[in-house]
């Protein structure tokens, strides 16, 4: 696949230039080099390798082009299915709009994220373990003061998480997020990494790790959630007045 691909490769010049104007004033993009396959109108399907993407769009090396317009199914590692319009075509490939769910584009936001800061993260879980986007990325955090935190999990794996959070925690801090405890490892651009005491199974750790929306906006009230589902940054849960 990559052979082919090599020989649809334009000059990166060249490539990104379109794309900045379509997508920069919406959504930020991540350079990326994520392979899978795309489907056109007429249901043919080719080979592809995303350059750069954002939860808005994304810009398609590939074999044959569609025209402006015409709606794209891609099936990409890491990001299952997701769909969209030919919003411009250039030389190897073209540009997509992406149109999908907010859970889709929440799941989209957050592996980017992953992907933007794996170098910084370094974590020994990223040589050990998968790392998976939970379906449902909202938990909160527990401070050794005793302090609630809404919170938004950016990626797992059996031993560790990076977490989405503009508290100030050092490396060495215990916390609890969820149901779990952790130790912070480092902070991050946005965020922090954590690691658990002991390597969980996955099914348990999504049990645990993560909070039902409902009771995310019962402990910290409807403005801690904005409609994408992603956590306001700084929202603590209310002091009860009997304390």
């Amino acid at each position: 696949m990559n052979a082919g691909l090599a020989t649809a490769t334009a000059p990166a010049t060249e490539r990104r230039r379109p794309l900045q104007a379509t997508d920069r004033r919406r959504h930020q993009r991540v350079k990326v080099n994520i392979l899978g396959r795309y489907m056109l109108e007429d249901r043919r399907e080719y080979p592809c390798q995303i350059i750069d993407m954002s939860p808005g769009g994304m810009a398609v090396i590939a074999p044959v082009s569609g025209r402006v317009g015409e709606r794209i199914v891609a099936y990409l590692d890491q990001m299952s299915r997701v769909e969209g319009k030919i919003s411009r075509v250039f030389d190897g490939g073209f540009a997509v709009e992406l149109r999908n769910s907010v859970r889709k584009r929440d799941k989209i936001a957050s592996v980017l994220t992953w992907l933007a800061n794996k170098e910084a993260l370094d974590l020994p879980e990223d040589r050990r373990h998968d790392r998976f986007v939970p379906k449902n990325t909202l938990t909160h955090i527990v401070l050794a003061d005793g302090s609630e935190h809404a919170c938004r999990i950016i990626d797992l794996s059996l031993s560790g998480a990076a977490v989405a959070t503009d508290v100030k925690v050092e490396s060495g801090d215990s916390i609890e997020i969820g149901k779990m405890s952790a130790r912070v490892v480092r902070r991050i651009e946005g965020g922090i990494a954590v690691e658990f005491g002991a390597v969980q199974s996955r099914d348990l750790l999504e049990k645990h790790i993560t909070v039902d929306p409902r009771a995310m906006r019962k402990k910290f009230g409807t403005s801690a959630i904005d409609p994408d589902q992603s956590i306001l940054p700084g929202q603590s849960a209310p002091k009860d007045p009997s304390e």
